[in-house]
């Protein structure tokens, strides 16, 4: 089989990427304040997992790799990747969400829409197309993912999930 890459890009935020460092910066200082103090309770417990967990942030989310084939769109964010095979893809629209779970963070998110468990790759400040799987993958049912061409990626997609015409 063919497999011929239709679409690759890869997204970066610099807004993303200066909020992690930042709380990862500012938890580390709680930490190391308190360790100086001499004060290694709850308190500095909590700020080094904080420190921790956003400095993993700072860099397994650093860039969004989308690579569409003939055969499956690929989504990766640093350690996590995500094959969607087309022959899978039941629709692809515009990802219209309310505000409060569209801005709901950055990174892989998994969450309820309409009835329907998703996993979401983004950054807030692009815009995101939704797919609908024909056949769930564990739980999720929908997956959404940040893009600058949102568009050219659903025509893209529509276009591999047409059945061929007979010659």
């Amino acid at each position: 089989m063919n497999d011929e890459l239709l679409h690759e890009e890869c997204l970066t935020s610099n807004k993303t990427e200066a909020l992690f460092v930042t709380l990862t910066l500012l938890f580390g200082w709680l930490y190391i304040w308190r360790a100086e103090a001499g004060k290694r309770g709850r308190l500095a417990v909590f700020s080094l997992f904080f420190c921790l967990i956003f400095l993993f942030y700072s860099l397994n989310y650093r860039t969004l790799f989308i690579r569409l084939t003939s055969q499956s769109l690929n989504l990766k964010f640093g350690i996590f990747s995500w094959v969607i095979p087309i022959s899978n893809i039941d629709f692809i629209c515009i990802d219209e969400i309310p505000l409060v779970m569209r801005m709901g963070g950055a990174g892989i998110h998994f969450m309820m829409i309409n009835n329907r468990y998703r996993a979401s790759f983004n950054f807030l400040e692009y815009p995101r197309v939704v797919i609908g799987l024909k056949k769930k993958v564990g739980p999720v049912q929908d997956i959404s993912f940040s893009t600058r061409q949102p568009d050219q990626i659903i025509r893209l997609v529509q276009a591999a999930v047409a059945p061929n015409p007979v010659s």
